[in-house]
């Protein structure tokens, strides 16, 4: 698999998959669920020596983190601590800068509403509310129009 998915991965910055494929295991189970990896920028430079810092270590990548609008501000004040945790995982300084852009995060969110509580199937059983009932009525429409988008 990582022969056939170099060249793509190589396209977005990304010399190996494991930011990706491993972004759970590196970022938690909770940031992973509003983040992903989205592009890999590798300083430019014709001399090594330009890719160094005043010490003479490699400086390190700009990560592109795809992030749930709603979600940020909260990855905003924790992006030291996650390129703390990506540099960690990988041993040596893989990413310097952090930069955030705002879009969904699809293949999380979707997952995410499946595994929410239906507001037909209440605990108490049917009731005449008719609020609840008008929620269940909109809740129905909601995800036929999720299944036919599906399809």
């Amino acid at each position: 698999m990582p022969t056939l998915t170099k060249k793509a991965f190589e396209k977005f910055g990304f010399s190996t998959a494991t930011l990706i494929t491993d972004w759970t295991r590196i970022a938690g189970a909770e940031l992973a669920a509003y983040t992903i990896p989205d592009k890999l920028k590798w300083p430019r430079g014709t001399e090594a020596a330009s890719l160094a810092d005043d010490e003479g270590e490699r400086r390190g990548a700009t990560l592109i983190l795809r992030v749930d609008p709603a979600r940020a501000l909260d990855v905003e004040y924790r992006a030291r601590q996650i390129i703390d945790r990506i540099n960690a995982y990988f041993g040596y300084r893989a990413v310097e800068v952090l930069k955030l852009v705002q879009a969904p995060v699809e293949n999380r969110s979707s997952s995410a509403a499946q595994a929410a509580p239906s507001v037909a199937t209440s605990p108490s059983g049917p009731s005449d509310d008719p609020l609840l009932a008008a929620l269940a009525r909109l809740e129905k429409g909601v995800m036929r129009d999720l299944a036919k988008r599906r399809a």
